[in-house]
């Protein structure tokens, strides 16, 4: 996943129309409310066909990863409150989670330097003040 990604764009005759999809039955709770939360905006998007579903399960599943572990770590105490060994490993597999996580909202285009973020406020792109500034 190194490198440039490719933007994402609708094929016609990819993206269903329609209603946005529900979430499959199978995922856990906390993948399904981030299903909800993510697929009506790639549905609005054009986004959403049957190449990227997978993909969409796939970061809510990793979403959902980062959350359980979070309760497990917030949970597995000592009674000095260190972490125990099962609080180690939920940490382990919380930052494996994160690291998928964000890989997969960058294919979906869900960060803000994929949605087009790095624009300066003033809608100028990074580099166009190379353009004006030391060039005049």
């Amino acid at each position: 996943m190194k490198g440039r990604k490719p933007r994402l764009s609708v094929i016609e005759g990819g993206a269903d129309l329609g209603r946005c999809p529900s979430s499959p039955a199978w995922l856990p709770e906390h993948a399904k409310r981030e299903w909800r939360r993510v697929a009506p905006v790639l549905h609005e998007r054009g986004l959403l066909s049957d190449d990227t579903m997978a993909v969409l399960e796939s970061y809510c599943l990793a979403v959902s990863t980062v959350r359980e572990n979070q309760e497990v770590i917030g949970r597995e105490r000592d009674l000095l409150g260190h972490p125990t060994k099962a609080a180690a490993t939920a940490t382990k597999l919380m930052f494996a989670g994160m690291r998928e996580a964000r890989l997969l909202a960058a294919e979906l285009g869900l960060t803000p330097y994929r949605r087009g973020g790095r624009e300066k406020a003033d809608g100028k792109a990074p580099n166009d003040e190379w353009d004006t500034d030391l060039l005049a």
